[in-house]
């Protein structure tokens, strides 16, 4: 995922939980904002401190992000997305991470199709 593709600002991350709707899983919790002006979605992730040390939390972020590099064209390109990781996710592997985003896209409606 490339990095101008990442919400990074404190602000951008609160204009999407203040506005957004949300949906979560047992693995992870999912916020999403509308936002037409947009040519290609926008990704910001949330690993915290509880569920493990730097090196855990790492690599949490880096399954994420090759999951929705993975599933890129699938996604509707108009929204702002937030991922929080819960500590289910501290035990599981790429493919388990991918499979329970994949299934938060799909009951919010942010696939194609």
């Amino acid at each position: 995922m490339k990095k101008a593709f990442r919400i990074k600002k404190n602000t951008e991350f609160q204009k999407v939980f203040k506005k957004g709707a949300s949906f979560a899983n047992r693995q992870l919790v999912i916020y999403y904002l509308y936002n037409e002006q947009q040519l290609h979605y926008r990704v910001g992730l949330s690993v915290s401190k509880r569920i493990g040390n730097a090196v855990v939390r790492n690599q949490i972020k880096r399954y994420i992000r090759q999951a929705f590099t993975d599933m890129d064209h699938r996604i509707k390109p108009t929204y702002d997305i937030v991922i929080i990781a819960r500590k289910p996710t501290r035990n599981m592997n790429y493919h388990e991470i991918k499979k329970s985003l994949s299934h938060l896209l799909y009951k919010t409606h942010l696939f194609h199709g």
